[in-house]
């Protein structure tokens, strides 16, 4: 058990970190997906998406999204229907698995682990842009939105490298509260926010930015953002202003939580700022070791 908070935040962060059980996990059905795929609408790409193929995954929460690019000739003009046709062949394939739609994706829950629920993005290439491919995703209202995953990756995997590694913790940091806490915002959202946040910082020390990311984040009452990268217009939090309003609340806790985790540090009660710390993170945050 740690002594520093700095030390705390190390250990917390190989704790939340995808366990080697939870990686073979996600790896084991994908060649399967990729087949019945192939063998039903053809594939024009495959592709890992999302915090696993980004590096900000959080063990036992995250599951693993696939990008499926189906040639245009099998999709239809409405988004639903495409995304029928996808479950309907992945249901026929993994009869025992419970495939369901959630847009925009098709999710096959297949084991023990989150991981190895596997979310299918059904897209269609539309055209390269800045030198990344964009695509036309399901919305929610039976349409079709532009997105470009290969895009935002560069984009927070550039600013953690500008910051020798620091903003993916980070981003993985703000996630672990939201599923600790039952916070209804979108990961997406909070790992653009979360890069564009480091983006203009000058160093990243993860217990205080911490507290400054959600300081701010409640203080700005949860906006949509701009897409830092021009693909994809505005990126929301929630799914409805219900949702907002329960975030918008735990979220005004969270930054009580750690602006009296940091009080407590800076007056040497580091046992009190471990405490304040389990607090926002649900307990799950290491113990503090005299």
């Amino acid at each position: 058990m740690p002594r520093t908070i700095e030390q705390g935040f190390i250990d917390f962060h190989n704790k939340i970190k995808t366990s080697v059980a939870e990686t073979a996990a996600a790896k084991s059905h994908r060649s399967s997906i990729e087949t019945c795929l192939k063998n039903n609408f053809g594939l024009n790409r495959f592709s890992r998406i999302g915090s696993f193929g980004n590096g900000t995954n959080i063990s036992g929460y995250s599951d693993v999204d696939y990008l499926a690019c189906l040639p245009r000739s099998v999709l239809t003009r409405t988004s639903t229907p495409s995304l029928v046709k996808v479950k309907n062949a992945l249901q026929a394939r993994f009869p025992t698995t419970g495939v369901t739609i959630d847009t925009p994706a098709v999710v096959c829950p297949f084991g023990q682990y989150k991981s190895e629920d596997s979310e299918i993005v059904v897209a269609d290439y539309l055209k390269e842009e800045k030198g990344f491919k964009v695509y036309d995703i399901a919305d929610s209202n039976n349409g079709w939105q532009q997105v470009s995953p290969d895009a935002h990756n560069y984009y927070v995997s550039e600013i953690d490298r500008k910051h020798d590694g620091k903003v993916k913790p980070l981003i993985r940091f703000i996630k672990a509260w939201k599923y600790y806490q039952g916070v209804p915002i979108k990961s997406f959202y909070l790992e653009m926010k979360v890069a564009k946040y480091a983006s203009d910082e000058q160093v990243i020390i993860h217990n205080l930015d911490v507290k400054y990311f959600l300081e701010r984040l409640s203080s700005d009452g949860l906006p949509a953002m701009q897409d830092p990268m021009g693909v994809a217009g505005y990126i929301y939090p929630c799914n409805s202003d219900v949702q907002k309003e329960d975030a918008l609340s735990k979220l005004n806790t969270a930054a009580t939580r750690a602006r009296k985790a940091d009080a407590a540090g800076s007056l040497g009660n580091v046992k009190e700022a471990f405490d304040w710390w389990r607090l926002l993170y649900d307990n799950k945050f290491p113990e503090y070791y005299l």
